[in-house]
Order: C-alpha cells, then sequence, then structure tokens
C-alpha cells in the first residue's frame, strides 16, 4: 500500500494536503488495523495527497487524561505537538474520535492548533467534490443501524456526516431508540476500555447491542475503533455474529468502490 511518511514528505521537499493520525487502535490492534487500509485505499483511490508520521506518531494521550493522570497527558501532547509544529502540519484527518477529540480540543492550549477532521467528515467532502463514487448495488436492500461514537456525537456535534455516507450506499438507515445526543455509549469511553467495570448487573457494551438489535440491522456501522470492538463483543455474546456485521463506515464505502 502506498503510505508514506512525514520524514519521506520532508526529504523530497513536499508537503502533503492532510496528515492521517493513525492512533494507537489503527496503528496495533488487528481489528483496527482493517480500518486504517480501508481509509489508506479510499485516499488512494481519491488521490489525495496525504502522509503520516510512522514511527514519530505516539499516542494522542487521551487515555492517560480521561484515567486521570493529566502529567502523562501533557507529556505525550507536547511530544506530539513538537513533531506537527516541526513538520508545520496544518490539517489532520483521523479514523479515531479519541484522537479526533483530544486533538482538536485539547492540543490548542499546549501549542498545537490544527484543523482537525473527523474521517466521515473527510469521505463526505470527496464525494461532495465528486473524487470517490459509490456503488448502491453492493448493500442495496440492507438494514443498516449507526452507533454514534460519544467523542464524535455528544463532544463535537457531528451527526449528520456519517449519516450521509451510509445513506449514500443506497441502503434502509434504520435508529436505534437512542441515538445521536441521546446515545448510550459503547463502555469503552474515558479510559474504561483498559479496566475492569464497576460492579453492576449488566455491562454497558451488551446493553447497547441490546439497543441495536431491536431494529433488526444486517450491519452494525461504527465510526470509532474501539465502539467496533465493543459493539464486535456484544454480537459474540448474543451469538449474533453470523448474522450481523459490525463495520466502520470506512470499510463499508471502501467495499462499495471497485478497489
Amino acid at each position: 500500500m502506498n503510505v508514506p511518511t512525514m520524514a519521506e514528505m520532508l526529504a523530497q521537499g513536499k508537503q502533503p494536503e492532510i496528515l492521517f493520525w493513525v492512533g494507537c487502535a489503527g496503528s496495533f490492534d488487528d481489528r483496527a488495523k482493517k480500518i486504517t487500509r480501508a481509509f489508506v485505499k479510499i485516499l488512494n483511490k481519491a488521490n489525495v495527497n496525504f502522509a503520516v508520521l510512522g514511527v514519530e506518531e505516539s499516542c494522542s494521550g487521551d487515555h492517560a487524561k480521561r484515567a486521570g493522570n493529566e502529567f502523562l497527558f501533557q507529556m505525550q501532547a507536547i511530544t506530539n505537538i513538537e513533531v506537527l509544529n516541526e513538520y508545520e502540519i496544518k490539517k489532520i484527518v483521523t479514523t479515531s474520535p479519541h484522537s479526533y477529540n483530544t486533538l482538536k480540543n485539547e492540543y490548542p492550549e499546549l501549542g498545537g492548533k490544527y484543523e482537525v477532521v473527523h474521517h466521515t467528515e473527510f469521505i463526505k467532502t470527496l464525494i461532495d467534490e465528486g473524487k470517490i463514487t459509490i456503488n448502491k448495488e453492493k448493500y442495496a436492500g440492507k438494514r443498516i443501524t449507526f452507533h454514534d461514537p460519544c467523542y464524535l456525537g455528544r463532544a463535537n456535534n457531528v451527526y449528520e456526516a456519517p449519516r450521509y455516507l451510509i445513506k449514500e450506499l443506497g441502503v434502509n438507515l434504520v435508529e436505534m431508540k437512542r441515538n445521536k445526543s441521546n446515545a448510550l455509549c459503547c463502555g469503552a469511553g474515558g479510559a474504561q476500555m483498559f479496566k475492569e467495570s464497576e460492579k453492576g448487573t449488566k455491562e454497558i457494551n451488551i446493553e447497547r447491542t441490546e439497543d441495536a438489535l431491536e431494529v433488526k440491522p444486517d450491519i452494525i456501522a461504527t465510526g470509532c475503533p474501539f465502539c467496533n470492538t465493543m459493539m464486535t463483543d456484544g454480537i459474540k455474546n448474543k451469538e449474533k455474529e453470523n448474522e450481523i456485521k459490525v463495520l466502520d463506515i470506512i470499510e463499508l464505502i471502501a467495499n462499495a468502490q471497485d478497489l
């Protein structure tokens, strides 16, 4: 796959249109790597001039901050900001709402001021500009429900771009009873992904999976690698993995291309 790094770009005296911030999950989690690859395929197909930081990219610090370690967050953030500013980065696109929220809202006060865009917003722009087209036959007639990521929806008020993309697939978008600003968390936000649950009667991701099952979807669409993991685990818990797929929106878009 064609994935240039910023260091390679600099050596050639070039500056990319966007920096693709891959994120920890997109870099190391085997399932999330598929989301990363799908996004890169779309970027290459649309001839987007992009680069990644590669080994120079560190964790955004989101999880440290949510877990209460402000000192570690600032160490990670300042390290990243120094790298980003050295490369004179202006625009960042990421597939992780956690990175999106942190880079957009928490880096500026530490000296990192960039235009930060979620991948669903960026892909919508590519479609609007005619740089990619969608084969509406691929998922025709499918029932797809969308789970709103907390850091994309409630934290940043991005609700329409993901739904726009789903509708562009020519499918039946079916909303869960709790959606948009009233959507239920998948259970992984706020660093909950990395700790045991508090005592209770039910896991959050099971509750959210039940929300999805109520609308009888063929596919549960996500816009966050953590949400993808939690909803996939929920579907496995309900023994529905042979009936219902959990896919990131970018995977749906990539699958509906001639790639």
